[in-house]
């Protein structure tokens, strides 16, 4: 049997206090089970569905299905036609923070888009007057617009610049900022794939420093009273709780909001409220996720996205 590294044996250490949660922890990572597959219907959802489905969790939205291990929904022909975007519930835990916004939401703005699935999560949940999605690495841009394309999300569009460009360009525009954070993509192995390096200090600091960068920059296009989503798919405190303090000691104005849905997958690395998923809670790879809000009460804005407008490289704005 492989045996776990000393890299990964230290994260497991920094993780959890107890032995036999960082025993299950790292079976979780060396010998890795299939996760039940999960849809998003785009479309409005099937009386009868098509595919066994599992009992839903508490938290679950009503358009989110978890289907049976086994199943292949991507092989279906209503995928094909857009009915419904697959996507893994570790993705549906860290997205559902999104349902605890109230109000209504002009300008949904998706910093680290690719492959989509955020991007459609909040267009279904939310239904903003625009969802803008930004991919910063150019290849890609292509699975992106593909997805938005095939599964009709309107209106909508694509841009391709550092999230500096946008702080600049259009500061204060937006009611929402998901920050699905580029990361070491450690819950990789939790699904049997390969991630080299991910547990290396140097590897975790860089990403840590790249999501520190990419919060504070899109803090900048959060309206007052508007919101951040931060989220990953990594385990590393550095890369999680660390990034969330940091960001709070910088924009004090935001404040993390409390998920009552999600109260028993509290993060016990902090009293802040954030929200983690672990492989061996067997319903996904592992996820973290947390809701800022701006508290600032600053004066509305009639909000100019003409100079963004000009950097579109797909729109669907029917």
């Amino acid at each position: 049997m492989e045996k776990p590294s000393n890299l990964l044996l230290k994260v497991s250490r920094r993780l959890f206090t107890n032995l036999d949660d960082q025993e299950k922890f790292i079976q979780a990572l060396l010998k890795p089970e299939p996760f039940s597959p999960s849809i998003l219907w785009c479309q409005e959802k099937p009386e009868i569905s098509p595919f066994a489905v599992e009992t839903p969790t508490h938290w679950q939205p009503q358009f989110i299905d978890r289907l049976s291990l086994g199943e292949k929904p991507g092989q279906h022909p209503l995928h094909e036609k857009g009915y419904f975007y697959c996507l893994d519930f570790s993705s549906v835990f860290a997205a559902t923070i999104l349902l605890a916004i109230p109000q209504s939401v002009r300008l949904a703005f998706d910093m680290c888009a690719a492959p989509g699935g955020k991007s459609i999560f909040a267009w279904k949940a939310l239904q903003p007057d625009l969802l803008i999605s930004n991919e910063v690495i150019g290849k890609r841009l292509g699975m992106l617009i593909s997805n938005l394309k095939r599964c009709q999300i309107n209106p909508s569009a694509v841009v391709n610049r550092d999230s500096s460009i946008f702080a600049q360009m259009s500061p204060s525009s937006s009611n929402l900022v998901i920050v699905d954070a580029p990361c070491t993509g450690q819950s990789l192995l939790a699904k049997g794939e390969k991630a080299p390096g991910c547990f290396h200090p140097t590897a975790i600091n860089k990403s840590a420093n790249r999501q520190k960068r990419i919060i504070a920059n899109s803090a900048k296009l959060v309206s007052s009273q508007g919101y951040i989503a931060y989220m990953t798919c990594t385990y590393s405190p550095e890369e999680n709780e660390q990034v969330c303090e940091w960001f709070l000691e910088r924009f004090p104005q935001f404040q993390p909001m409390e998920i009552g849905n999600l109260a028993k997958y509290q993060s016990h690395l902090t009293t802040m409220p954030c929200y983690r998923m672990f492989p061996q809670d067997r319903l996904g790879a592992g996820a973290f996720t947390v809701l800022f809000k701006n508290t600032n009460e600053d004066e509305h804005q009639e909000i100019d996205l003409n100079p963004i407008s000009s950097l579109y490289i797909y729109q669907n704005l029917k």
